[in-house]
Order: structure tokens, then C-alpha cells, then sequence
């Protein structure tokens, strides 16, 4: 069974930067793509980040210039710096795994960013 154990929520302070990182264990395929999702309350969940076991990266103009995602294929993890932060990226974050035919969820973090 896949698992995913997300970590490094909390809160910051506008400008400021967080860094998540997401573990993920189990059966995985050497393809994959991981990303992070975030949901807003009275939001639908949206991408964030996305990157793919070659290193080609996803980001919404939303973020773009502010956040990196990153992975270390050898440990299964992903990882996504946070800069300049802003009161509306204040969401619950998820990972998700595309491992084939299958997609995974972690359980989410909260980051919060207080203006």
C-alpha cells in the first residue's frame, strides 16, 4: 500500500517562506509524477506543483517565481519551497503520487499566512 506523510505546515508571516516536504513509501513505479495540491476554504483543490520523475516541472502562474518544487527519487520525496508568501496562499496543502494507473493523496498540511 502507498502512503504519503506530508510535513513542514505552520504559520508565517507575509513575505516570509516555508518549505514542505512529502515522504512517500510502498510499492511506487521508477515513472511517477509528484505534486502538491493545495484547497482554500470554500475552494475547489488546485494545483500547485507538479514534477515528473525526469525533473519537468508544472507551476500555475499563480506561484510562478515564488515556489520550487523538487524531488529526491532515491528517498521518494518531494519537496516545495515557498517564498515570498502571500495571505492568499493560506490553504491546506496536499502530495499526490501518480503512480500509473493510480493517484495517491497524503493527508495535508496547513500553512497559514497572517498579513
Amino acid at each position: 500500500q502507498v502512503h504519503l506523510v506530508e510535513s513542514g505546515g505552520g504559520l508565517v508571516q507575509t513575505g516570509g517562506s516555508l518549505r514542505l516536504s512529502c515522504a512517500a513509501s510502498g510499492p511506487i513505479r521508477r515513472l511517477n509524477t509528484m505534486a502538491w495540491y493545495r484547497q482554500r476554504p470554500g475552494t475547489q483543490r488546485e494545483l500547485v506543483a507538479a514534477v515528473t520523475s525526469g525533473g519537468t516541472t508544472n507551476y500555475p502562474d499563480s506561484v510562478k517565481g515564488r515556489f520550487a518544487i523538487s524531488r529526491d527519487n532515491a528517498a521518494n520525496t518531494v519537496y516545495l519551497q515557498m517564498n515570498s508568501l502571500k495571505p492568499e496562499d493560506t490553504a491546506v496543502y496536499y502530495c499526490k503520487l501518480e503512480n500509473g494507473p493510480y493517484a495517491y493523496w497524503g493527508q495535508g498540511t496547513q500553512v497559514t499566512v497572517s498579513s
